[in-house]
């Protein structure tokens, strides 16, 4: 009975940070594609940086209420204090799991299915992150069909080059 009904909780919470997870990522993505739609073509260098100080302050905040997701659930059902339970959900989320605060015995299996929910949001907020820079980055480049400086050409003569039917090589002549 007592596995079945941390399990049960494990599942909700699972759940609400899935939840949360997604919806934040769904509201960011959306505000990142209108920025984008705007033109980000024309964002000079501070304003790439302000972009993506606005980005991961946004997900830096989507994850400490999932934090507090958790350290609800820790403090309704068995610690003491909200600072203990927003310690112990922090350092669990983040893996650090220092270890001073302990789950009672029956409830033990929250810590690491918080630690690993915690991996996993990471690594999507991560991807969202790298998304975003490699936009401002990519915005850098010329467009197709802009002018590009190309290095300068020097034509060779066709009797300088020996075909083959796989490649094209200059002949070495001695000098």
């Amino acid at each position: 009975m007592e596995f079945t009904r941390q399990l049960g909780v494990a599942a909700i919470l699972v759940i609400g940070t899935l939840w949360l997870q997604s919806a934040g990522m769904a509201f960011l993505i959306h505000w990142a594609r209108a920025f984008i739609a705007r033109g980000i073509r024309g964002l000079g260098p501070w304003m790439s940086v302000v972009l993506m100080i606005r980005f991961t302050t946004a997900i830096v905040v989507l994850h400490i209420l999932q934090i507090v997701l958790w350290a609800g659930s820790y403090r309704w059902l068995f610690l003491p204090s909200w600072e203990s339970a927003f310690y112990f959900s922090a350092s669990s989320y983040s893996t650090v799991g220092y270890g001073d605060i302990v789950l009672p015995k029956v409830w033990r299996i929250l810590g690491p299915m918080e630690s690993v929910m915690g991996v996993l949001m990471c690594g999507i907020s991560v991807s969202a992150l790298f998304a975003i820079a490699t936009r401002l980055v990519e915005a850098g480049d010329p467009a197709p069909g802009e002018s590009q400086r190309l290095p300068p050409t020097i034509s060779v003569p066709a009797t300088e080059f020996e075909n083959s039917e796989k490649i094209a090589m200059p002949l070495r002549t001695s000098s």
